[in-house]
């Protein structure tokens, strides 16, 4: 992943309400980045781990999330199980607040909406969500234009918002709208952290890549993540660990200082803090799950 500027995207809609983006992997979009608009992203190939504000979890093919806007986020495709390019990765529409207040004030109706798009301002993935009708309407916003193009939109908005299991992601709503040169700074260290997770990478080393003291450091991050600096690193390698303890057969030992940790019995601890189970026990878990539901 390319040490872009990752923290602020400006999102080009024209003369359009809304933008429709798909995109393969590897590819320089896949980065750390925030913007003033709404996403609406579904994952058609690979798995991986999301990064939503604060929030590090999974995601595979047939994921969908919704993020607010400037709520920091990236998906990162495990390199373990995929090793070969993706023609696409990603399906996704981007949108304005100003465009849903417009709605809104046009139609009452759409108001009942608003409790999903608060919700969005800390990411949501809407969890078991039918993959194959969210493809479907994603291609029917795709292959329109104009007014036919947004009542394709609208269609999928009242579809999910009618969608039960709405999981919140972030516990902070992180706002990366400033685009300062201090939150540019703080997101190149996150995409290094993400793509370097097994170096060496101390608040010292992270503070001298930002040009700031490690105080000033550790109280951006913060402000930019959410999560402490040793909390983020850790849950990032703990990441990687889950990824290669179910798609290899590599003795827990080696996998904990494979992905960055200096000492068997920090990783197991924690593991299980974030996990709430061991290592072995995930592996076994994973597997089970795997065989059971087809590999994702």
């Amino acid at each position: 992943m390319s040490l872009i500027l990752p923290e602020f995207e400006y999102v080009d809609r024209g003369t359009e309400t809304i933008r429709y983006l798909e995109h393969g992997w590897p590819t320089p979009l896949c980065r750390w980045h925030s913007h003033p608009e709404y996403e609406l992203h579904l994952i058609t190939a690979t798995s991986g781990k999301a990064f939503v504000g604060d929030y590090i979890g999974e995601f595979r093919p047939g994921s969908l999330f919704l993020t607010g806007p400037n709520l920091p986020h990236n998906w990162v495709t495990d390199s373990v199980t995929q090793t070969g390019p993706v023609q696409v990765r990603d399906m996704l529409v981007q949108f304005s607040q100003e465009s849903i207040d417009q709605l809104a004030l046009a139609f009452p109706e759409f108001g009942e909406m608003s409790k999903m798009f608060e919700l969005a301002r800390s990411g949501i993935e809407f969890v078991g969500f039918n993959a194959t009708f969210s493809r479907g309407h994603l291609e029917n916003i795709r292959n329109t234009k104009g007014a036919e193009r947004i009542v394709a939109f609208l269609r999928f908005l009242v579809r999910i918002n009618e969608h039960p299991d709405k999981q919140a992601l972030s516990v902070v709503s992180v706002d990366g709208s400033k685009g300062n040169g201090k939150q540019t700074r703080i997101a190149d260290v996150v995409d290094f952290i993400i793509s370097n997770s097994d170096e060496e990478i101390s608040l010292g080393r992270a503070s001298g890549m930002a040009g700031m003291s490690p105080a000033a450091f550790s109280r951006n991050f913060r402000r930019t993540t959410g999560k402490n600096f040793v909390e983020f690193v850790n849950r990032v390698r703990i990441g990687q660990a889950c990824s290669m303890l179910y798609a290899t057969d590599e003795k827990v030992s080696s996998i904990c200082f494979e992905v960055g940790f200096q000492n068997l019995a920090n990783f197991n601890r924690q593991f299980r803090k974030m996990k709430q189970i061991t290592p072995t026990a995930y592996r076994e878990l994973a597997r089970t799950e795997l065989t059971c539901t087809g590999s994702p």
